[in-house]
């Protein structure tokens, strides 16, 4: 799968940028990763980076909910988005082997269309587009 790495700070209003670290992990095992920063600006608004994923059908690896708002306001079927929710306290290396350990588990509805949240117990998976009002796109 083609992923593109953005960034891992659930702290509304900053802006901290994924770790290449989980891009070089997710090379490491045989998939296509990049940086936002290496193909848009690092302060890229989100729609922005939204049309990049979809043009280029690569999934965003992310930690800030904004992606599953767009999707759901736009009611659109891409691109998947793979959320970490509560996971800001764990390292670069840390976040990337939870990442691995759950990508066999999802990639089917990845490829089909999804927001997929992984937390410390447990992932949840919502499929694409999501059509009803007022849907909560995190469940």
């Amino acid at each position: 799968m083609n992923y593109l790495c953005v960034r891992w700070d659930e702290v509304p209003g900053r802006r901290e940028q994924a770790s290449p670290v989980v891009v070089r992990v997710l090379h490491e095992a045989g998939h296509d990763a990049v940086h936002v920063g290496e193909v848009l600006r690092l302060i890229a608004p989100d729609v922005d980076i939204l049309e990049h994923a979809a043009r280029e059908e690569r999934v965003i690896l992310a930690a800030d909910t904004d992606f599953g708002e767009l999707l759901a306001s736009r009611q659109a079927a891409e691109p998947s988005v793979l959320m970490f929710h509560r996971q800001t306290g764990r390292r670069p290396r840390e976040q990337a082997a939870l990442l691995l350990a759950n990508l066999s588990s999802v990639e089917t509805d990845l490829r089909g269309g999804a927001i997929v949240v992984i937390e410390d117990r447990r992932v949840r998976v919502r499929a694409l587009p999501i059509t009803e009002p007022g849907a909560d796109p995190h469940t």
